[in-house]
Formats: C-alpha cells, structure tokens, sequence
C-alpha cells in the first residue's frame, strides 16, 4: 500500500497517526481499567472529546501517509 518514495508528507502523517493511536487507546484503555470511577456526566465531558479527536487524527494521518508516496513508473 505504502511502496514508493516517502515524502515529507508520509513522515508527517505517520507521527500524527502514531500520536492519535497512543491517546486514543490510552484514553480507552483508562476507561475499561476504571469503570467504577466515571458517571455519565465524567464520560461525556472528558472521554468523548479525546476519543472523537484521536479519531479524526486517526483518519488524517492515515490520509497524510497515502498521499505522502510518490509511485514509482515501472520501466
């Protein structure tokens, strides 16, 4: 999927991709660890706003890195 020279563009989105995957699975990851200690006032203000981000992030840097590689012609 990724084959082709690397742009800076590719570099980039991988950083942004690989950030959002650490927070939104850290934020996730919290959530199922302490269920007990959250109300559904708590999960709404604080847990959806970062998992909804990292998602968005997620598919922007996904994006980034596609259209980060130049194809190489076939000769």
């Amino acid at each position: 999927m990724f084959e082709g020279e690397k742009t800076w563009v590719f570099w980039v989105g991988l950083i942004i991709f690989a950030s959002a995957c650490v927070s939104g699975f850290s934020t996730l990851w919290w959530l199922a660890s302490f269920p007990e200690t959250y109300t559904k006032d708590l999960f709404v203000r604080l847990l959806v706003p970062p998992v909804v981000g990292s998602v968005v992030f997620i598919i922007v840097g996904f994006y980034m890195m596609k259209s980060g590689v130049k194809k190489q012609t076939k000769t």
